[in-house]
């Protein structure tokens, strides 16, 4: 039986490696360390959730929130298990959550030309925005 809960850094070596193994549309940065993982939890630790599979985690998704918008990253789901809900369990999760919270906006990122990713988030009611993303890295 499926079910979620709250990521501790105890998973952070499970996660990471989910991450690694998710495909090229999961990009790890230095944000994903284990050092900014636990300033993540510090902050709003109840938008890191994890699923499982029998004590087992087989899918991740991080929501962020800064008091007006919100983020939602890392949504992820191991290989063995798509295709069964579990994206969709984990992102209504999130969502709910971030309602709770107040959040009436979020934000997420996809990477260009993968289509299917944006399709499921399409079918979820998330619409693509005409933006121009931006970074800047401080070292």
């Amino acid at each position: 039986m499926i079910r979620l809960r709250e990521f501790t850094l105890e998973d952070y070596d499970t996660v990471l490696a989910l991450w690694q193994n998710a495909g090229e549309g999961l990009g790890i940065g230095r944000s994903d360390t284990r050092d900014e993982i636990a300033k993540k939890l510090q902050r709003d630790p109840d938008l890191f959730l994890v699923a499982e599979d029998d004590g087992k985690i087989i899918g991740t998704v991080i929501g962020g929130y800064d008091g007006r918008r919100g983020l939602i990253y890392h949504l992820a789901v191991a290989r063995a298990y798509r295709e069964r809900g579990i994206g969709t369990m984990l992102m209504n999760e999130v969502e709910r959550r971030l309602r709770a919270k107040g959040c009436l906006r979020a934000y997420l990122l996809v990477k260009r030309g993968n289509e299917q990713v944006v399709e499921f988030y399409r079918q979820r009611g998330w619409k693509t925005m005409d933006v121009t993303l931006m970074a800047k890295s401080f070292n």
